[in-house]
């Protein structure tokens, strides 16, 4: 939960900028969206393994480049 003290002599944008900074760097905007539709748990399987194959790829890219 991401809670917002606004400051002594904080102008109402200031306060919204620092708000949408606060749930942008919490993760909120992002999960919204996952749950935003229903996935099947072989979607989610299928996006994590295909994220690990780029992550292992650019690793080995980097890996043979500072060789």
């Amino acid at each position: 939960m991401v809670k917002l003290l606004v400051r002594e002599k904080e102008s109402i944008q200031d306060a919204v900028r620092r708000f949408r900074k606060l749930v942008e760097r919490s993760g909120i905007k992002k999960e919204m969206r996952r749950r935003e539709y229903y996935e099947k748990p072989s979607e989610i399987s299928r996006r994590a393994k295909i994220r690990a194959e780029r992550r292992n790829k650019r690793a080995r890219i980097l890996a043979a480049k500072n060789s």
